[in-house]
């Protein structure tokens, strides 16, 4: 008899930076936003889906962003970054890992996410496969202080718990 019962669970943190550039769309958590400047970056520079692609391949050991999809590789050029992130599910999923639930922080003085955070939410949910409930987002500001606070720049900070079956026989 097989009684699926024993769960191996993990968590993963990420961040990213990325410098604003004129003449770039500002895409965070696979939203674009309105602003007169985006990220710099080899792919979208979505800072946000980065922070959560880092916290996943954290959790399930599986390496960083840079190394899965290195700046180096003319393949991730201008790349979506929701692609990035489903090709990353994918592979979670083949390794039985199942996502419980993200947090994700993004920091940015400008602009102001407000009106945004739940597209965002939806959009993050979406592509992993998760319910809306199990996503979270949070905007902060830098107060002014740093690249941040100085509008040269945008962060994100993203959490995420994993799990994984182990079906075990009596």
């Amino acid at each position: 008899m097989i009684e699926e019962h024993d769960h191996e669970y993990r968590v993963g943190i990420g961040t990213d930076i990325h410098r604003m550039v004129a003449g770039r769309k500002l895409m965070l958590g696979g939203v674009y936003v309105e602003y007169p400047a985006g990220l710099a970056g080899h792919s979208d520079g979505d800072v946000a889906l980065h922070a959560v692609i880092d916290a996943l391949l954290g959790a399930a050991g599986m390496s960083d962003i840079g190394t899965l999809f290195p700046d180096t590789d003319s393949r991730w050029k201008d790349a979506d970054s929701k692609e990035l992130l489903v090709i990353v599910k994918e592979q979670l999923e083949e390794k039985r890992w199942v996502i419980v639930n993200v947090d994700l922080i993004i920091h940015a003085e400008q602009p102001r996410l407000e009106l945004v955070k739940g597209q965002i939410k939806r959009c993050i949910a979406g592509l992993l496969g998760i319910d809306f409930t199990a996503m979270n987002i949070k905007a902060k500001t830098n107060e002014g202080l740093g690249e941040i606070g100085a509008g040269e720049a945008i962060a994100a900070t993203a959490t995420a718990l994993i799990k994984r079956k182990y079906k075990r026989t009596l």
